[in-house]
């Protein structure tokens, strides 16, 4: 009896390994939402029995989660510095890999943003939607480039900080910030797109967002977290990314 109950419980256990084995927990920033939903569904079409279970927020907030124990395959972040800092760490292994490059946007639903940056200046603007910049890239990049262009100190008061780029971009999509900088990628979006108006900054004023991504240390490799993290760094999804405002 006891050989069939020890027989029983290494071959329960054997499954739930390649179960495990076959489920992919990602953290994914905020400014990936729509495109990494489309990639989820075109990957587990073409990879029948793996699941791809994905979790969005701030980078910088993920990375304490991370260092916290939180139960991670794959880190997807905005910006490559957040990775570094796992990898130096010693949380993650293999390779930082650079995934795609993200482009910051001015969005509103109500004010022409189409001539620029200018229009931060003008009465017309009280409220300012930015995501919080010591933990999200893009709110630390919209920060930067306010603080380069000399418009800051006007307009510093005016400010709300959301928690993630989703946060600041859902301030700005319902009227509670007149004006929201946001990623390209959630104005490309079905829920903004065509919504409202949109500027897209010009990259050169800005330190490029160089979103990267690499696998957590575990207790044993994830062999489809290895293979998921091929195919986002490969070209197999150019054309969603571009759909979205992305560039390789």
């Amino acid at each position: 009896m006891k050989k069939v109950i020890l027989i029983a419980t290494l071959f329960f256990s054997v499954c739930m390994f390649a179960n495990a084995q076959k489920s992919v927990k990602v953290a994914a920033a905020a400014n990936l939402r729509d495109v990494f939903m489309e990639i989820k569904e075109v990957y587990e079409k073409e990879n029948p029995g793996v699941k791809i279970d994905v979790t969005f927020g701030s980078s910088g907030n993920f990375v304490q989660q991370i260092l916290n124990g939180a139960s991670f395959d794959f880190f997807m972040a905005a910006d490559k510095s957040f990775p570094l800092k796992l990898q130096n760490k010693g949380a993650t292994y293999g390779k930082v890999s650079t995934y795609i490059y993200g482009k910051l946007a001015v969005w509103s639903n109500t004010i022409d943003v189409k001539k620029g940056l200018d229009v931060l200046k003008t009465n017309a603007i009280k409220r300012i939607s930015v995501a919080n910049p010591e933990t999200a890239p893009y709110g630390e990049r919209a920060i930067e480039l306010l603080k380069k262009q000399n418009i800051y100190d006007e307009v510093k008061t005016k400010i709300i900080y959301g928690d993630n780029i989703s946060a600041a971009a859902q301030y700005a999509f319902t009227g509670n910030t007149e004006i929201g900088f946001i990623a390209l990628s959630l104005a490309m979006s079905p829920e903004m797109k065509g919504k409202g108006k949109c500027y897209v900054v010009p990259q050169n004023l800005y330190t490029p967002i160089e979103q990267a991504c690499v696998l957590i240390k575990k207790n044993s490799r994830n062999i489809a977290a290895e293979k998921f993290m091929k195919n986002i760094i490969s070209h197999n999804y150019d054309a969603l990314w571009i759909k979205y405002g992305y560039s390789k």
